[in-house]
């Protein structure tokens, strides 16, 4: 039987033979996190984590896994004790500091950082990037787009066009985590306790002799439950059968045509037949732009149906996380390293990102060195300051048990609303304030 520790690139195990063959095993610090936000974006909702600490907890190296790595002409020219006596005892050993779940970051703040022996450090980056970096894009977009809906819900239901079966229920996990009220993805409300949601499908109306016909027998079998889809035909006199048969469904499904002027007309048609409680749900290539777009028209919709949009994260469906090298230990005592790349530098030790609050809105982030005492530790009334980069492993092992979804959800909008109002607008949003701390601004001159 395998296991997820081949779920790598194979550089990362090239190097992590190379460690283990020249004795570099002593503990080494990786930061991951994002260099720059994508286009449009005023900040990341940081999400992935349980499944991250789930991946290392369970990181091991079977029979079957190193069999196949004796075949891989890349290692071919390594010790056999790196087979025989190192990879059968692997596994993750090391300390995790991360960002919770549901808390805005801005880079290039750390989003996670891991300390462990230099070649397990290095074998899970490219797992880490995979799962965080996918899970955050999407739980950023997520927050986006409800508070484009101001108030209005937003149900997840892009499992169909997800890269993937397990990326459609992590996606939905990582929607939900962004503030979305429900997902239609049923694996993911079972394994995660998600609210799911669902309606029909405009194959349910044209398996039937006439609409009506399928809107009538929907309506014997879920009752008030019902959400009943208008625009097969002709979604007008869809909905006047609807009053006309009487029919009272919870709500009615809009998902093609001129939606605004569309939920106009049926609301007055629902009205006049005195279904006030029937609601209009929205849905059909939606994103946070045309969210918006439809509640500043003062549409009657009262909720939104998102796909791919969500479970793609289209706008930006590779967030560019990196996985670098911050500090190793030599002769005993850690040192920071630092890589000069143009446009590709990183920076340098072992970091703590510290969020400074006056009046309870955040209004900037020091990123500096752990240990740093100084300004980035310090606050006057009315100010206070938050280490964001918790200890969630310690020696291999989780410090906490996972935290619901539901709790994510409500810390993420709890975070989001703590942030500036002009920082959250949808367009032309302010940029957030982040910088380096005086002990890290020194660390990076001293390599310059």
């Amino acid at each position: 039987m395998s296991s997820l520790a081949l779920s790598t690139d194979l550089y990362e195990l090239t190097m992590m033979a190379g460690y283990y063959t020249a004795g570099l095993e002593a503990s080494a610090t990786f930061d991951l996190y994002v260099r720059e936000l994508p286009p449009n974006r005023s900040c990341l909702v940081a999400a992935g984590l349980e499944q991250a600490i789930a991946y290392l907890e369970g990181l091991r190296f079977t029979d079957e896994d190193i069999a196949h790595l004796r075949t891989l002409p890349a290692l071919q020219g390594v010790r056999r004790e790196f087979f025989d006596q190192y990879l059968p005892r692997v596994g993750f050993s090391g300390d995790v500091w991360a960002v919770e779940e549901g808390v805005p970051v801005f880079p290039p703040a750390p989003l996670l950082r891991v300390t462990a022996p230099l070649p397990e450090a290095q074998l899970v980056e490219t797992a880490l990037l995979a799962i965080v970096a996918f899970q955050t894009s999407v739980a950023s977009r997520a927050a986006r787009m409800v508070g484009a809906a101001a108030g209005r819900q937003i149900v997840e239901f892009g499992a169909r066009r997800a890269h993937g079966i397990d990326a459609g229920v992590l996606a939905a996990r990582a929607a939900f985590i962004g503030g979305c009220d429900s997902t239609s993805n049923v694996e993911a409300g079972r394994r995660y306790g998600i609210p799911v949601s669902g309606t029909m499908a405009h194959s349910w109306i044209t398996a039937f002799p006439s609409e009506f016909a399928a809107f009538r027998q929907f309506a014997e079998i879920y009752g008030d439950r019902s959400v009943i889809l208008l625009d097969t035909y002709d979604t007008i006199a869809a909905a006047r059968s609807v009053v006309a048969g009487g029919l009272a469904p919870s709500a009615v499904r809009l998902d093609s045509g001129d939606v605004i002027a569309l939920s106009r007309e049926v609301r007055a048609i629902l009205d006049g037949g005195g279904l006030h409680r029937t609601q209009i749900f929205v849905s059909g290539d939606l994103d946070e732009w045309r969210i918006a777009s439809i509640v500043e028209a003062g549409a009657p919709v009262d909720g939104f149906g998102v796909g791919a949009a969500l479970s793609t994260s289209s706008d930006a469906p590779s967030l560019g996380a990196i996985y670098k090298l911050a500090e190793i230990e030599r002769g005993g005592a850690p040192v920071p390293v630092m890589k000069r790349s143009p446009g590709k530098q990183t920076f340098p030790g072992r970091k703590q990102v510290w969020r400074v609050f006056e009046h309870g809105v955040a209004v900037e982030d020091i990123i500096d060195i752990e240990a740093a005492p100084g300004e980035s530790m310090q606050a006057e009334p009315p100010s206070t300051v938050r280490p964001l980069l918790v200890p969630v492993m310690r020696g291999g092992r989780r410090e906490h048990p996972p935290v619901p979804v539901a709790d994510l959800r409500a810390q993420q909008l709890a975070e989001i609303a703590r942030l500036p109002a002009a920082v959250r607008r949808l367009v032309d949003p302010a940029r957030y304030r982040v910088r380096f701390g005086s002990a890290l601004e020194s660390a990076v001159k001293r390599f310059l």
